[in-house]
């Protein structure tokens, strides 16, 4: 079996990601406000987002939503030792999906890419859940 540590790494750099995106969307928020686009109380009162800013919102929710059913699994993968190599790779590449989607997101945004990429993280996470399921009928 392989070491539980490895487990940790994907989330970890997810983690970065999402602390980017934090970052580029408090930057985009800023420059929005000094180029008079938006003022400050649209963001204290949650007004709609400025055009600057939109799709790094739109994006960091998006961190919010599958992501978090691959962090519980994550941690139960961890805590249960049911990783193995094809657990951590299958992290791995629900990872350098949601960088691939990001990427797509913020720069193009064609739905077109955004899509299968989606869908290749969805399914690594669904074929982790399904070893997980496996792994607790068998032990």
């Amino acid at each position: 079996m392989l070491s539980t540590d490895a487990t940790l790494w994907p989330m970890l750099a997810h983690s970065a990601l999402v602390f980017f995106l934090y970052w580029l969307l408090s930057r985009k928020r800023f420059e929005a406000v000094q180029a008079g686009s938006a003022k400050p109380s649209h963001f204290r009162e949650s007004r709609e987002e400025p055009p600057e800013s939109r799709a790094v919102h739109s994006n960091l929710r998006n961190q919010f939503e599958l992501p978090v059913l691959f962090y519980a699994l994550s941690l139960v993968l961890y805590v249960s030792t049911a990783d193995n190599g094809g657990t951590v790779a299958l992290a791995w590449i629900f990872v350098l999906s949601r960088y691939a989607h990001t990427y797509v997101h913020l720069t193009s945004n064609r739905l077109r890419y955004r899509r299968p990429i989606f869908m290749v993280g969805f399914f690594a996470v669904v074929a982790m859940w399904a070893w997980l399921a496996v792994w607790l009928v068998l032990n």
